[in-house]
This record gives structure tokens, C-alpha cells and sequence, in this order.
């Protein structure tokens, strides 16, 4: 399955937007208000715990805003116009497919454990269910993988910023890292969070017009249906039209590819591990906020696919040869020229504002959630222990000074990656996935030992990276592209990390039962305020979050049959 390829070469010189001093000033006062958020947000933090989880104190909307804004960086938006121009509306897979029941999941079935067990962060719940090696391990992992990806959200930002304004790259990447330093020094996860609810608005108010003027040009739903019909056949119109095994269609991929490779492995594997999306969900006040977190940014996230797919079909039918050699336009060109030759001066500057707030939301989520996992679980549990709480606020200060450094790194190193968007699913292969399958087996399996995590994680991430590294780029064995490689590493990391947890499973002790309160599916703590999901507070005995669910998963599954 191939994405379109995102790199600075792609964007045409001639995509320079005629900005002017209204636009300028727009951005300006967007600025302004950031750090006005961060200083107003500083007055919260007195404790490790509000500077890294907001005091849990958060009300279920704005972590339920700011899970879903933390998600919708621009990447993910220039990525998803791209797929939507080349692919047409087999891009409502990545939303309806791999991303809602992930997140209606991880609501209803994994936040109890998390939230229930008190833990600060994800990696910490795997010291509680296994033991010291896996939580090292995984502490490490991910907080190399948040470093990795704020490094992507910086480049791309810094890549379309000289496209677009002329800034050179360099200065995008240390302006957008200033302020992103600025507002989580300040304020920590609490500046983080309002300032993604605040940035959810911002893109909101970028898309919409883009959307909206885009479909007039080409004469609304029908035009823009027709146009692409005649032009690219009827399948690139559907969401599931010739996705049958064998059958050829614009995105080549069958159903059971999209169920399985995107819809299970990846998917589960992002939205329930990943802990710039949890860390949200953790500030909530109590456990059905935490719970309602991801359900609440499950709606918005049912819809944000047309905001992003509409530019894409727009792009295709007003340049018809769009992403290939008889055009100077790429696929992630869409946004930038509808942007170009659609938004006056005033509403240009919000469209450009939106695109910088997502650039700073997904890069903010990464370094915060950084911050934390490096001071508590690595450098309070084996660096510097039993210091006053005072002391890791400011350890924590400095580590996001040293992260968004270390982003700036990372960021010319996403430079020598031809492909943007496959670079974030090979990360995600490589370190979400693996986790995935030792929490998955971990929270449903009392038999699994103490040491099949660190175990488990070790194969799975070294599967992972044998099968991109060697077979699919040594070409051991043929796959068709890089996007192709990411799921077999995916499923391949999955398989191993599951036999490797059983297998050792098998031949060492497992955990005492009296340990596993409240960590496993079907024990509860008694000693816990809000027990886990099991027992007389248990999620299918909660009609309000099953009702909620219920509309969501239908809303998904019944609007990629409408087209």
C-alpha cells in the first residue's frame, strides 16, 4: 500500500502565498496567546503531579478536545489531502477503520486499568504488571519514538513554512520550538492541553473555508462526484468498492489488508499505547472523565475525515494531472494550492495560523508526554531517587528544554526520509505495535510472567526492525513499497511479541495473584476509590458509555456504506 511521498522538493515554488500585513498580524496574536496560556496555566503547577498530569483535575471536554487536536498535527492533514487526491475516499479508512474502535476501546476497556491503577504514565503501568526490565525498556522506547516524531511534526512544518512564506527552514524549526519550549516549561501538561484545545478551533477554522470554497468551485458533491468518476473510475468514489481479494482498486489493497493491517495491528496498536494520546486522558478529574476522554474525541474524528479528504478530490479535479510528471504539483501539494488560489488575505492568515497550530499541537503532545516518561520513569525510578517533588518539577523543565533541542535534531534527520507519512508508520511498527501486544496479553492473561514482558517487547520490536531493515530493504523478499513494509512489520512485530510472551510464559513463574489486583481484566483493588473495569463498576454495566460507544461504532460503520 503505497502513501504519497512529503518532502521539501515536492513543494512547487510557485505555491508562495501572497501574504500580507492582516495575515501577518493574525499570526502574530496567535502567538501572543500561546505564551498568554502558558504563563496563565504556570500559577496551576506546584506539584510533580500538575506539572506532568494537570493535577488530574481536567474536565472530560477539553481532555476529550485535546486528545483529538494532540492527533490532528499537520502531517496527518497534508497527509491525508495527499492520500485523498492519489486514493480518493478509500482515505475515510484511516479514520472509520483505524482510528474509531481503537479509541471506543481504549475507553471503554483499557482507561480503567490505566486510570484505575494510579500510574503517571504508560510504560509505569508495565512495572506494575511485569516488572523493572520491561518498564526500562519501554520507557526508553518510547521516549526515543517521542523524540523521533516531534522531529517530524518540526520538519514538516519547517518544509511547508518555506513553501508557503519563504522563512527558511531553519528559522520555522527554531521559532515553532521556541514557542512549543516556552508554553510546556511554563505550564507544563495543563499549558500543553488548553493550548491543544485552542489549536483544535484554530485548524477547524483553516479547514472549513478551504472545504467549503473548494466544493463550490467544482460544483458541490455532485460535480466534484462526477468529475472524478469520468475521470479516475467509479471505485475512487467508494470506500469499499473493488476491495474484494484479488480485485484491482486505486489503493491496492483488499479488505482484509484494511481490516486487519490497519483496522487491528496498527490502529490498537497507536490509539491505546501511545502515550501522547493517553497522557490527555490521565489528567481527566476522575475515572469516567478519563473514560469519556477518548469517546468524546471519537465524534469529532468521525467528521475532521471530510475536512481533509473534500481538499484532496478538489485538488485532483482542478489539477488533473496532480502527482504526476505532467504537472509541477505533488499530492501534498492539495492544501497549499487550494490555500494559493481559493482563501483571500485575512481568512489566508487563519488557514496558515491553523496549519502552524497543528504543527505545534503534534509536536507539543510529544514532548510533553517525553517529559514526563523520561523524569519519572527513568530518571526518578534509577537516576535520582527519593528527592523532593520540587526537584523533578525543574528536572522536568530542563528535560523539555533538552527535548525540544533533541527534536531539532531529530528533524533534519526526517529530512533523509523521501516519505514523511511512511516514516511515522514505520515508528509506529517499530514501537507501538509491540507494546500493544504485551499490554494486550498482559491486561487478559494472568498466566503471563513477569519476565514475557520484557521479553515479549524485546522480540517484537527486533521482528519489527529485522523486517524492514533486512528483508524489505535488502530484498529478501519483494514488497511492492514502503507502506507495504510498515504492515508486514507491524503484524510481523505483533506474531513474535505473542509467541516470545507465551513461550516464556511457559517456563517462568508467574506473577503472585495478589499483585495482579486491578492490573488483569477480572480482578479489582478494593483499595482503589474507582475500581478498574471489572466487578460491579465494569464498563458493560454503565449504560451512558455503552450508549455513547454504540452511536459512535454505528456512525462509523454505517458512513463508509453510504459511498
Amino acid at each position: 500500500m503505497r502513501t504519497p511521498t512529503y518532502q521539501a522538493a515536492d513543494l512547487a515554488a510557485e505555491l508562495r502565498l501572497p501574504t500580507n500585513w492582516l495575515d501577518y498580524t493574525i499570526l502574530g496574536i496567535y502567538f501572543v496567546v500561546v505564551l498568554g496560556i502558558g504563563f496563565a496555566a504556570r500559577r496551576s503547577v506546584k506539584t510533580s503531579l500538575d506539572f506532568f498530569l494537570s493535577g488530574r483535575s481536567l474536565p472530560a471536554w477539553v481532555t476529550g478536545l485535546a486528545f483529538i487536536a494532540a492527533n490532528l498535527g499537520a502531517t496527518e492533514i497534508l497527509g491525508m489531502a495527499a492520500n485523498s487526491a492519489q486514493y480518493g475516499v478509500y482515505t475515510t479508512h484511516w479514520y472509520w477503520i483505524g482510528a474509531i474502535p481503537a479509541m471506543v476501546f481504549l475507553g471503554l476497556v483499557m482507561m480503567p486499568f490505566y486510570y484505575g491503577s494510579k500510574v503517571r504514565s504508560v510504560p509505569e503501568f508495565l512495572l506494575l504488571r511485569f516488572d523493572k526490565a520491561a518498564h526500562l525498556l519501554s520507557s526508553i522506547l518510547f521516549a526515543f519514538a517521542a523524540i523521533l516524531i516531534a522531529g517530524v511534526n518540526l520538519y514538516a512544518l519547517a518544509i511547508v513554512v518555506e513553501a508557503l512564506l519563504g522563512w527558511p527552514e531553519w528559522v520555522a524549526i527554531v521559532v515553532a520550538g521556541f514557542f512549543v519550549l516556552a508554553y510546556i516549561t511554563l505550564g507544563g501538561l495543563s499549558s500543553a492541553i488548553y493550548n491543544e484545545v485552542l489549536q483544535f478551533f484554530v485548524i477547524l477554522a483553516a479547514l472549513i473555508p478551504i472545504t467549503f470554497l473548494g466544493l463550490k468551485k467544482v460544483g458541490g458533491w455532485d460535480g466534484l462526484s462526477d468529475s472524478l468518476t469520468a475521470t479516475h473510475g467509479a471505485d475512487f468514489m467508494t470506500s469499499w468498492g473493488g476491495t474484494g481479494i484479488g480485485s484491482e482498486n486505486p489503493l491496492g489493497a483488499n479488505w482484509l489488508t484494511i481490516v486487519l493491517g490497519l483496522g487491528f495491528v496498527l490502529s490498537f496498536g497507536y490509539w491505546t499505547t501511545n502515550f501522547a494520546e493517553v497522557q490527555r486522558a490521565l489528567s481527566a478529574k476522575n475515572l469516567s472523565a478519563a473514560q469519556r476522554t477518548p469517546l468524546i474525541a471519537a465524534f469529532p474524528k468521525i467528521f475532521i475525515v471530510f475536512l481533509v479528504m473534500i481538499p484532496g478530490l478538489v485538488a485532483a479535479v482542478l489539477v488533473p494531472k496532480i502527482g504526476t510528471s505532467g504537472s509541477d504539483l505533488q499530492y501534498n501539494d492539495a492544501i497549499p494550492y487550494l490555500m494559493q488560489s481559493l482563501l483571500p488575505n485575512g481568512v489566508l492568515g487563519i488557514a496558515v495560523t491553523g496549519l502552524l497550530a497543528a504543527f505545534m499541537a503534534g509536536m507539543a503532545a510529544n514532548v510533553s508526554s517525553f517529559n514526563t516518561v523520561f523524569t519519572t520513569d527513568i530518571w526518578q525510578k534509577y537516576v535520582v531517587r527519593d528527592r523532593e517533588d520540587g526537584y523533578y518539577v525543574r528536572f522536568g523543565r530542563l528535560i523539555t528544554a533538552i527535548g525540544v533541542a533533541a527534536s531539532v535534531g531529530t528533524a533534519f534527520l526526517a529530512a533523509s526520509f523521501s516519505n514523511i507519512m511512511s516514516y511515522l508508520q514505520t515508528l509506529f511498527s517499530f514501537f507501538n505495535v509491540p507494546m500493544f501486544v504485551v499490554f494486550i496479553i498482559g491486561m487478559f492473561w494472568k498466566r503471563a510472567s513477569m519476565k514475557s514482558g520484557f521479553w515479549g517487547l524485546l522480540a517484537g520490536t527486533t521482528a519489527a526492525m529485522v523486517n524492514y531493515f533486512w528483508i524489505y530493504k535488502q530484498g529478501i523478499i519483494d514488497i511492492p513499497s514502503d507502506q507495504g513494509a510498515n504492515f508486514v512489520s507491524a503484524i510481523a512485530g505483533f506474531v513474535a511479541g505473542a509467541v516470545v510472551m507465551i513461550a516464556v510464559s511457559l517456563f517462568t513463574a508467574p506473577k503472585p495473584a495478589e499483585e495482579l489486583e486491578g492490573l488483569v481484566y477480572g480482578t479489582r483493588s478494593p483499595g482503589m476509590s474507582e475500581p478498574p473495569a471489572a466487578g460491579d463498576d465494569a464498563w458493560y454495566r454503565k449504560p451512558a458509555l455503552l450508549g455513547w460507544s454504540a452511536v459512535i461504532l454505528a456512525a462509523a460503520c454505517y458512513i463508509p456504506f453510504s459511498f
